[in-house]
């Protein structure tokens, strides 16, 4: 009889003016090589070039990013390393014992004999091997404590993207150590770190002739469609999981940064194993394309390893397309910006019996001179829709915003005392401002 308890459902996680607190269940996780598909690197030069998309249609009004990411609690560290490695050897401990070809009553093949079977394109063998040489592992150690994480190679002479959860471990006296496809190891310097995004660039030091992942378009994949994830889970380097993504825009919520603003984008949710060390590492489609960045898990607690959860099928990546932008500003030495509305939201409050039932984001609070104020929103006024994308709550509102650029153009519907209305604005830069 299977008397495990039910699964429980996610909580929502209001943002309220004075900050939020984490949201229970998602679990963040630190832990990252020839590339055919690569034919030049497109971090070279000084400014990132436009890089190469599928042909599907724009989406509008949004030119990068600004979504945040999925950071929990840093677990990718030691524990996470001591419980992989425990499950390591007990699956390859052969207990003293072997099979012999002379004994087996199935005939014996080299792959001489076999034709050497090749890859077949589009299979996750042959993704793995275009992109496996482009991931990194990345051991960091600080006053805060020690973990290890994933990373991606962007340049040939080793500027690697990751998480800020992953990065911002070694503060600025601690140490980060990059672990390559060759075997080989290298220090690492922070470039940059943004925590809204969970984004941070790390420089690999005296490196060259590394293979520069393609990046992709997260805005043209479909629910359903193959992917394949690479990363360290539980400090097991170059290690390749497959599934298909699940669901698209879905809103991940990992708490607030020391002002007080939200880290909250809209994930890429995958089946494709994820785990504690994954963090940083790349998501990718069947082309070898990145498409996002693997950030955290939903969980259901710890999975007694240490302590740590693992996947039970529910990861989520940031969207890549989302934060070239903040890379970019990063790599030129920049502080990264993010689009903002100015106000502070809530989750509808709960209607009465009979009461027309509403989804979407409640303000509380405007900011003097903010874009919502100028364009004649209100407090209590419920934002039900950014442009075409439907809003259901708090979360779903800051991760939508933050898909955005600063200056871009949106329509906010909204309702006010039962009434349906409609404004265009233009999204606020948090560049001189604390809150978002």
């Amino acid at each position: 009889m299977n008397d495990r308890p039910p699964f429980p459902p996610p909580e929502g996680n209001p943002y309220a003016a004075s900050g939020d607190a984490q949201q229970p269940g998602f679990t963040e996780f630190a832990q990252p090589a020839s590339n055919p598909y690569a034919t030049s690197n497109p971090y070279a030069t000084q400014a990132l070039p436009t890089l190469p998309r599928p042909s599907t249609p724009p989406r509008r009004g949004r030119a990068g990013f600004a979504a945040a990411v999925v950071a929990a609690a840093l677990v990718a560290g030691g524990g996470a390393g001591v419980g992989g490695a425990a499950i390591y050897s007990a699956a390859t401990d052969d207990g003293g014992s072997s099979a012999s070809s002379t004994g087996l009553a199935s005939p014996v093949v080299s792959s001489d004999d076999a034709g050497s079977q090749r890859a077949v394109d589009g299979s996750v063998e042959q993704v793995a091997a275009a992109v496996l040489p482009s991931v990194v592992k990345l051991d960091v150690s600080g006053t805060q404590g020690s973990g290890s994480g994933s990373g991606v190679i962007l340049s040939s002479d080793g500027l690697i993207l990751t998480n800020n959860h992953v990065a911002e471990v070694a503060g600025e006296s601690g140490q980060i150590t990059v672990s390559f496809a060759d075997g080989s190891h290298a220090p690492a310097e922070v470039v940059g770190l943004d925590p809204l995004t969970d984004t941070a660039l790390v420089q690999a030091q005296d490196v060259d002739g590394l293979t520069p992942a393609t990046i992709g378009e997260s805005g043209g994949v479909d629910v359903g469609e193959q992917v394949v994830a690479i990363g360290s889970p539980f400090g097991l380097d170059a290690t390749v999981t497959s599934g298909i993504i699940s669901a698209l825009q879905r809103p991940v919520d990992v708490g607030t940064d020391e002002n007080g603003n939200a880290t909250v984008y809209p994930a890429i949710q995958t089946d494709a194993a994820i785990n504690p060390g994954n963090s940083g590492g790349p998501l990718v489609d069947m082309s070898g394309h990145v498409i996002g960045i693997n950030s955290s898990i939903q969980s259901t607690g710890s999975n007694g390893l240490g302590g740590e959860a693992g996947s039970i099928g529910l990861g989520f990546a940031i969207p890549i397309d989302e934060v070239l932008p903040v890379i970019e500003q990063m790599k030129n030495g920049e502080t990264p910006t993010h689009a903002r509305l100015g106000i502070t939201v809530q989750n509808v409050a709960a209607q009465g019996s009979g009461a027309q039932v509403i989804d979407g984001a409640e303000i509380q609070d405007i900011g003097a001179g903010s874009a919502a104020g100028s364009a004649g929103l209100e407090g209590g006024d419920v934002i039900t829709k950014i442009d075409d994308t439907l809003i259901t709550g708090s979360d779903s509102l800051i991760a939508t915003v933050r898909s955005y650029r600063p200056g871009d153009d949106v329509t906010v519907t909204y309702e006010r005392d039962g009434e349906e209305r409609t404004t265009t604005l233009t999204l606020d830069s948090d560049a001189e401002s604390s809150t978002s």
